[in-house]
Parts: C-alpha cells; sequence; structure tokens
C-alpha cells in the first residue's frame, strides 16, 4: 500500500538550487522535503571517490559564481564550506616554448611578453567588462519581468521590474550600453579581436564563450556566454576563481547542512516520477517507489524539458508551451572526466614536476579561437574534436585531502562532443575512445601525463544525462542563447519561476539567470513561492 505523506513544499531533485530553495522556504516556517532520485544530494556538485584513494569533484568542478548573498543567508561556512584561491587564475600553453599567465597582479605583465599594444589595452577592457559584469551581478537575484497575458493586476508589478532594470541601465553611458549591445549580440571572436591582436591573448578569455556551449566563438551570442562567465566572485574578490575544500560536493554538503538545520526533510534514493495534476493545479508527486507526497507547492530543481516532457501531464500543459519545450535547446558538447595521477604535470613550455603557482591554475588546452572554431567544426562533421579544448584543474594542489600525499587528482574539462553522434552511433560505444584522445591531447603538451595516470572516471554527454539528469549532457540546463535567457528561460512568459500548472514553480539552472553552480535561482524562486503563500495563491497543505 502506498505511504501518503504532507508537506506545504515538495521540491523535486536535490541539486544545489533545490537545496538552496529549500533553506529559504524551510527558513520561513513551511514545511519542507526534498526528493533527491540519487543515493546523495547535490545533483552535479558532488565529490566521489573515483579510484582507491582519489577523490573529486565529479561534474561542475570549480567555484566563482555563487552567490555571496546566498553564502552568507544559509552560513555556509558555518555549515563547514571553506574556499581557497587558485595561486593562479589562467595558464595557457602556446607551443613548445611560449606560454601565457594570467593572475591579479600579472595578467598585464603577461601579457605584454606578446604585444605591447594588447597590455596597453587590457585595462581598458578588464574595466569595461568589470562595469557589464556589475549590471549582470546587480539582476542575478532579480526576478525578470514575466510577459504574461492578463489586466493590469498582473502586469502593473512587472513594468515596475521593467521600470528599476531600465532605470539600472539608464545609469551606463552610452559608450558601455554599446558595449552591453555588443556583450548580448555579437561573437567572442568579433569582441576580442576588436580588442586584442595577439591569438593567445584572444583565446585567455575567449575561453570562457564556449564552456558549455556548443558553439564556435565566432557565433553570434558567444559574447554573453562570456559575460555569464566573469561575474563571479571568491572571498570577496570579483572576478577569481577557487576551490572548495573537500571538492564541490563540499558546498551541496553545507547547504543540505543548512537546509536540515531549518528543518527541510531531505531524502535519497526517492526519484520522482509524476507531478500530481488535480482539477488544473499541482497537489503532489509520486515517487519511484510509488509513495505519494502531497503539498500545497512543488518545486522543480529539474531541466525544463525533463520536467515537462516526462514529469507533467502533456494535457495538463498549454499546447504552445508543450510545443515550445519540446524544443527547448540542451547539449554543451561537454565530455568530464577525472585522472588519478601519481605525478603533477611536466609541460615542456615549463618544465618542473615540483608543485608550482601553475599547476593550481585552470590549465587551457586551446591557444587561439582559430583552435576553438576548428574543435567545434570537428564535433559537427565527426561527433567530437579530433584536438579538443581541454581545461584541466589540480584541486590536489590546493586541497590534499584528495589524493594521497604525492599524488593528485585532475578535472579535465573538455568541449566539443556533439550528444548527438552520427548515424546514430552511441556514446555507449565510443567513450572509451574519446578518452584516450582527450589524455593524448593533454599528453601532447606534457609528456609525462599519459604514463602518471593510475586511473580515471569518463561522463560522455551520455554518462551526464545518464546519471545527474543533464539533457544531452548540458550542463547549464539549457542552451545559454538569446532566446533562452533573462524573461525568455525557460519559455516567455514564465520567466519568473512559476509553471503554467498553478502549485507548480521551477527553481533550476533552467531559469534565470541560468546555470554554474550560482544559487540564484533557487534564491529567486524561494522569494516568488513565499510572496504567493503571502497573498494565499498557495495554501499550506500541512
Amino acid at each position: 500500500m502506498a505511504n501518503t505523506q504532507v508537506f506545504d513544499v515538495a521540491i523535486i531533485g536535490g541539486g544545489h538550487n533545490g537545496l538552496v530553495c529549500a533553506a529559504y522556504l524551510a527558513a520561513a516556517g513551511l514545511k519542507v522535503t526534498v526528493l533527491e532520485r540519487r543515493h546523495v544530494v547535490g545533483g552535479a556538485a558532488v565529490t566521489e571517490e573515483f579510484h582507491p584513494g582519489f577523490r573529486n569533484s565529479v561534474a561542475s568542478y570549480t567555484v566563482s559564481l555563487l552567490n555571496p548573498k546566498v553564502i552568507r543567508d544559509l552560513d555556509l561556512p558555518g555549515h563547514g564550506l571553506k574556499v581557497v584561491e587558485r595561486r593562479l587564475s589562467n595558464f595557457l600553453p602556446v607551443d613548445d616554448h611560449r606560454y601565457l599567465l594570467s593572475g591579479p597582479g600579472r595578467t598585464k605583465a603577461e601579457i605584454a611578453r606578446f604585444s605591447a599594444r594588447d597590455a596597453e589595452r587590457y585595462d581598458s577592457y578588464g574595466d569595461r567588462l568589470d562595469v557589464i559584469a556589475d549590471v549582470l551581478r546587480d539582476i542575478v537575484l532579480r526576478t525578470p519581468p514575466n510577459v504574461a497575458s492578463g489586466g493590469w493586476s498582473g502586469a502593473l508589478p512587472e513594468l515596475i521590474k521593467a521600470g528599476s532594470l531600465g532605470n539600472r541601465l539608464r545609469k551606463l553611458d552610452m559608450v558601455m550600453r554599446r558595449d552591453l549591445l555588443d556583450l548580448f549580440t555579437k561573437s567572442a571572436t568579433d569582441i576580442l579581436e576588436g580588442w586584442f591582436e595577439t591569438p593567445v591573448v584572444q583565446a585567455l578569455f575567449g575561453f570562457d564563450s564556449i564552456v558549455g556551449n556548443y558553439a564556435s566563438p565566432s557565433h553570434a551570442g558567444t559574447g554573453y556566454v562570456l559575460l555569464h562567465h566573469v561575474f563571479g566572485e571568491v572571498n570577496g574578490k570579483k572576478g577569481v576563481w577557487g576551490h572548495a575544500i573537500g571538492g564541490m560536493g563540499a558546498i551541496t554538503q553545507a547547504m543540505a547542512k543548512s537546509a536540515a538545520s531549518r528543518g527541510a526533510v531531505i531524502r535519497t534514493d526517492a526519484g520522482v516520477r509524476e507531478v500530481i495534476v488535480e482539477g488544473g493545479r499541482a497537489v503532489g508527486v509520486v515517487t519511484e517507489a510509488g509513495d505519494i507526497v502531497r503539498a500545497g507547492c512543488i518545486v522543480s530543481n529539474l531541466n525544463p524539458k525533463l520536467l515537462y516532457g516526462k514529469l507533467v501531464d502533456p494535457a495538463a500543459l498549454p499546447q504552445d508551451f508543450r510545443e515550445r519545450m519540446d524544443r527547448f535547446k540542451c547539449g554543451s558538447a561537454t565530455f568530464r572526466m577525472n585522472v588519478a595521477l601519481s605525478e603533477l604535470p611536466d609541460f615542456t613550455c615549463l618544465p618542473g614536476k615540483q608543485l608550482a603557482d601553475h599547476h593550481t591554475s585552470g590549465i587551457i588546452f586551446g591557444p587561439s579561437l582559430d583552435y576553438m572554431d576548428k574543435a567545434y567544426l570537428d564535433a559537427r562533421a565527426g561527433g567530437w574534436s579530433k584536438t579538443p579544448i581541454v581545461e584541466m584543474l589540480i584541486p590536489s594542489t590546493l586541497d590534499d585531502s584528495l589524493a594521497p600525499p604525492g599524488q593528485h587528482v585532475a578535472s579535465l574539462f573538455c568541449q566539443h562532443f556533439d550528444p548527438k553522434l552520427p548515424d546514430g552511433a552511441s556514446w555507449d560505444d565510443h567513450r572509451e575512445t574519446a578518452a584516450d584522445l582527450i589524455i593524448d591531447t593533454v599528453n601532447a603538451w606534457a609528456p609525462n601525463f599519459k604514463a602518471s595516470v593510475l586511473g580515471r572516471q569518463i561522463n560522455s554527454p551520455r554518462d551526464l544525462e545518464r546519471t545527474f539528469g543533464l539533457i544531452g549532457g548540458d550542463i547549464f540546463h539549457g542552451a545559454l542563447s538569446l532566446d533562452q535567457i533573462f524573461s525568455a528561460r525557460p519559455v516567455l512568459g514564465h520567466g519568473d519561476y512559476r509553471a503554467p500548472v498553478p502549485g507548480l514553480y521551477m527553481c533550476g539552472s533552467g531559469t534565470h539567470p541560468g546555470g554554474g553552480v550560482t544559487g540564484a535561482p533557487g534564491h529567486n524562486a524561494a522569494r516568488e513561492i513565499l510572496a504567493d503563500f503571502k497573498r494565499r495563491r498557495l495554501k499550506r497543505a500541512a
């Protein structure tokens, strides 16, 4: 006989945004449960042992975008979170003799080794990008104006939101408004070639434009993806990247402790197979085990395509909405690996196996925008890049809890690997081949690398979907294209975290402001849910 429980709020999915949403709602006095399909909460932000004695972040792998307000409100440091900064931001090998380093106080001098002109322009580029990034930081925790049908009572609050945003943009001078337009509409290549003449300098900044983005940096809209990756901060320092001690799972474990301390009930091995809709309203869920959880409010942390395509009866959704969700673009062409290493990489261009600053950085194998463009074209033609773009991090250089003494773990984040292979081929048949190619790619720059690999964990696009529910392996729960951001994320008319089914809400990365471990969608969704409880649009079921 099915077990039935009653809560005020039931949250589907214990990824980081689901946990954030749960913490805020529980703190407001609501009876909240989180239902997680896997054996551990955290979604794609988890740490696991993948080789005896070696642990690492499995999918997401570095910290910068986690919102400072979320950190403070949930007291994540008080629940065990500690984030340390990289000694350097990035290291880009160029050839057997040249490389480019970047980091606070060092980037300009490094660029000057390649081009005095580019070094001269660097400060202006950074200053202007920071102004735009500040605009983005300002709107990250705001609910977008929602284009909705109805009378003035519904339209007026949205007009006020739009006016508030307009006032923020009006503070920009005309030069910055033009820069903002460029970043939202142009390609990263167009923007960066307008600033810098040196290919490796362009690549240093252009890499961010294709992270989790199945595109060439020459594609329109990649300027926005570049911007999306620069609005973060670590320990109060803007634009800095860091590492969570214990891996990315330390973030979500701290979030889970915060939510539980406020009264949220978190269940693992409790996947949801159906959202119960009665009388046109979401009133509960059915778990994969057949248990029923009834609630006054249902919140989904899943990719919207998974929520509406698998869990909600199509008859409960408007036809146009269903059709648009069918076309919701997913697939970031990401291949993710972890490797256990017997020693640190010894780079031809910067030799040495003893720990040095560049080993703590984001190590980018992609020395030019042309290289990145070719990687995209290869994937479109044959399924994956012949010379892939790889970012390698070695978090054990900052966190000795991840590997045995003297040994290391490395994260390999790789583009481009088409989630749909030609001729119906399966990633299950090609994952090892692609993994070998990635190892060989790194080995071409650090010839001791391949021999140092003691073990590896492979996550192809198919693995990412199967394990974490990332449709098409999409790390952002939907492409960050111009038709899928802000008020149009996931669909115009539902950019305010409310589903077309009353009582059903969205709190995941498929909503504003999008992907990355930010906590912002969970924060924003909780605010809207609490407002609806206050307005009595939602009723406590407990």
